[in-house]
């Protein structure tokens, strides 16, 4: 068991500060991190670490199905991060393959 949750279907406009309430009568809140994009928006999860593994237990079984928003938050313990290895075979280049030229364009010299 862990003490970090998993928190999903976040409302897009919540804070971590506001998330940080909604958990605290279930305990000690450590962290709070809501999972943002590249320019700040909020993807709609995030995680709350508590003190002990009782408190988020307790906390995962309070609040998952709360609704905030008119959003239902979906709180389970969270899951270690999977290394996933890159494939380093692929730099990403725009061939899509197929010879349907209507479809997919011409491309090349014709005789």
């Amino acid at each position: 068991m862990s003490k970090k949750l998993y928190v999903g279907n976040l409302p897009f406009s919540i804070t971590e500060e506001r998330l940080k309430e909604i958990f605290s009568p279930s305990g000690t809140v450590e962290n709070v991190k809501i999972i943002k994009d590249e320019i700040g928006r909020s993807k709609g999860f995030g995680f709350v670490e508590m003190t002990s593994e009782e408190e988020a237990s307790g906390a995962a079984s309070d609040l998952n199905g709360k609704e905030v928003d008119g959003r239902m938050l979906k709180v389970e313990v969270a899951r270690p991060q999977e290394f996933k290895p890159r494939d380093r075979g692929s730099n990403g280049g725009g061939y899509r393959g197929g010879n349907d030229r209507k479809k997919h364009g011409g491309g090349g010299f014709r005789r």
